[in-house]
């Protein structure tokens, strides 16, 4: 529950979601690209968003990672790794037909 100056009842404030705001902000920043016709560009974003957030909850401890705690740690950055690699390899292999730029 939220109080007086933003701070919660167990004493953290908003500063704790910075690093899934971080994410969410190079993911909308691929989106754009992507939007724009450079969607190879975007998607190498999209996977290095999903790596800086494996990272960032492999570096941060549970309490300072927010939103990007979402099940145990070893789940959460091995599926953020696998799931950042996979999209880099297809954005970076993908060759021919109408996506080829």
């Amino acid at each position: 529950m939220a109080m007086a100056g933003g701070r919660r009842r167990d004493g953290r404030g908003w500063t704790v979601h910075a690093p899934f705001a971080g994410v969410l902000l190079l993911v909308a920043v691929g989106a754009l690209r992507i939007v724009q016709y450079h969607w190879r560009e975007g998607a190498v974003l999209v996977g290095l968003a999903l790596f800086a957030a494996g990272l960032l909850r492999a570096l941060l401890p549970t309490e300072k990672v927010g939103l990007l705690a979402i099940r145990g740690r070893t789940v959460d950055i091995v599926t953020c790794g696998l799931l950042g690699a996979a999209v880099l390899y297809i954005a970076l292999t993908i060759s021919g037909g109408p996506f080829d730029a």
